[in-house]
Formats: C-alpha cells, sequence, structure tokens
C-alpha cells in the first residue's frame, strides 16, 4: 500500500495526530457553519511538502449560505457529535484532494476536530463531483470512446462531502471501526468491520479481487477506463458503495453513511454509468446491492 496521505489525495483525508496550530479556546461560535478559521499550519504544510500550493479561501455571503444549508442537513447524530466536538472548518484554493479531517490539540484533552475543505466544490453539484472524482481513478486512452458519469442529483456536492467527514469526526468519538489498529494491525472488530474487514486496510479473503486490488485506493494508481464494467461488476460482489470504500474500514464507514443518507434520506439517486461511444454498457447502483443492504442495521445509531 502507497502512503495514506498520497492514497486519500484525491478526495479526503483523516489525519490522526492533533495538530497544535490551533486551540479550543480561539472557538469562533457555537454554530456550526461560523466556526470558520484559517486552516491550521500543520495542514498547509502538509501540501506544500507535497510540491502543491494552497491558499485560504474568503468565503462569499452566497458561499456561506450554502455551507450553513449543508450543516442543516446533517443526521441528528452527526449534528450532535460536531456540535460537542467540531472545532473549526476551513476552506481552501488550489487544495488538491476534496477534504481533510484533523484533530486538534486542546488544553484540556477533549476531542475537537478541525475539517478544511476545497473551497471549489461549494458551487459544484453532487454529481458534477462526484463524476470528477470518479474520472480520477481512470486514464482514457485518445479513441477509446469511454465515458464514466454519476447521477448523484443536483445538491449542492458540500452536502455530500460534509456527511462523509462528519462521519470521521463520529467515528474518532464513538469508535464505529476499531481505532487501535492501524495498518496491517489485527484489531479487535467493531460490529461494522466484523466480517468486512481483517485489517485496517485489508478486507475479509471473501471481499478481495484482483481486479480490485489494482485499482487506485489498493494500488495507487490509474486503470484503463475499458476496465471499468468489470471493475463495478466485481465490486458488486462485495459490501462496498463505491471503490474508495474499498481503501480502509473508516473510509467504508463514511462512503456508506454518505450515500445512504443522501439516497435514502435526502431522496437522491446514486448511479455510476459507463458508456462507450455513447452508449451505456455497465451500470451500478450501491445501495440496490444485497451485500450493502445487509449492512444498514450498523447505521441505525445515525438515525435513530
Amino acid at each position: 500500500m502507497m502512503p495514506r496521505f498520497f492514497t486519500y489525495l484525491f478526495f479526503s483525508l483523516f489525519i490522526p495526530m492533533a495538530l497544535n496550530a490551533q486551540t479550543s479556546e480561539s472557538q469562533p461560535s457555537t454554530a456550526l457553519a461560523e466556526r470558520i478559521q484559517t486552516a491550521p499550519d500543520e495542514v498547509f504544510n502538509k501540501f506544500r511538502e507535497a510540491g502543491m500550493q494552497p491558499v485560504d479561501h474568503i468565503l462569499t455571503a452566497k458561499e456561506k449560505d450554502k455551507v450553513a444549508k449543508a450543516f442543516t442537513m446533517l443526521s441528528p447524530l452527526h449534528s450532535k457529535i460536531l456540535k460537542q466536538h467540531l472545532h473549526s472548518i476551513s476552506f481552501m484554493d488550489n487544495m488538491p484532494n476534496t477534504a481533510l479531517t484533523s484533530p486538534v490539540e486542546t488544553a484540556d484533552s477533549s476531542q475537537k476536530f478541525n475539517i478544511t475543505f476545497r473551497a471549489e466544490i461549494i458551487n459544484e453539484t453532487v454529481s458534477q463531483w462526484a463524476t470528477w472524482k470518479e474520472n480520477t481513478y481512470y486514464t482514457f486512452p485518445e479513441g477509446s470512446g469511454m465515458e464514466i458519469t454519476i447521477d448523484a442529483g443536483e445538491l449542492d456536492a458540500m452536502v455530500y462531502v460534509l456527511l462523509h467527514e462528519a462521519t470521521h469526526v463520529v467515528d474518532a468519538v464513538l469508535a464505529l471501526t476499531p481505532h487501535s489498529g492501524e495498518g496491517d494491525t489485527v484489531a479487535a472488530p467493531t460490529a461494522f468491520t466484523r466480517g468486512i474487514w481483517h485489517t485496517a486496510n485489508v478486507p475479509e479473503k471473501a471481499f478481495i479481487s484482483p481486479l480490485l486490488a489494482t485499482t487506485r485506493f489498493r494500488s495507487g494508481k490509474q486503470v484503463p477506463a475499458s476496465d471499468a464494467p468489470k471493475i463495478y461488476n466485481d465490486l458488486q460482489k462485495t459490501p462496498f458503495v463505491s471503490l474508495y470504500s474499498t481503501a480502509a474500514w473508516f473510509e467504508d464507514l463514511a462512503e456508506l453513511v454518505a450515500i445512504y443518507y443522501l439516497t435514502a434520506k435526502l431522496n437522491q439517486p446514486f448511479r455510476v454509468s459507463v458508456k462507450q461511444n455513447s452508449k451505456e454498457i455497465m451500470s451500478f447502483e450501491p445501495m440496490k446491492n444485497k451485500l450493502v443492504k445487509k449492512r444498514l442495521e450498523q447505521l441505525k445509531v445515525f438515525y435513530e
């Protein structure tokens, strides 16, 4: 496996080490959408060390309204946990990935988190952003005629990304996935990971596919778009809702919660379509997968 930072570069990142650039005493507001601060120095440095030049993004009034609306669409559990544990949110321009969740060091050792978002997503729909993300997994040779799109509705992308990142915070606080094991370490399973994951980033043998092992979040490499039909066919034989879910158990939880909530609670579609020369040759709707449906019992904590 490639290093976690680069493996998850194109979507989100969870940094387990606490950042000390902020303290909980500086939290500006109890309203979640108003807890906007410049990202911690360590976050900027992480990207700069990788040769990137992210800069702080100042939200417009319209963008602030979109962010506030996204927070109103969270589940009751997300809202409850974030009210207690969200230290701040930040927005960057020229940020290579979509979002980053990281612990913030506090004076009293309470759990606080910063979530940093790529500012461009505020003005994208879930469908636009999800299609962009999915396409980063593949190469599209000239003349192949291949096209991969995701229909996930017209809500702001911020809604989906916030659901995903807020789930990381809930997981960190409630330990819905094991937090004693990293990488190849075998940890006692939780109800969510039992029978699905062997270690933090290795699924149980029943759900290991040689073809899925070649994809970006298993190998770190892009694959030809011509492989997409077979890849999604293999994915449908697993309990994972997306290719990103196969990266690690904490991404599996965040993806399942976000896609379930988007489709079941916000009444939006989530359908991957693979076309060649404008003709659909494959489609994938994860929430219709029987293996995925069996896992929904584990999500009741979010919606009871």
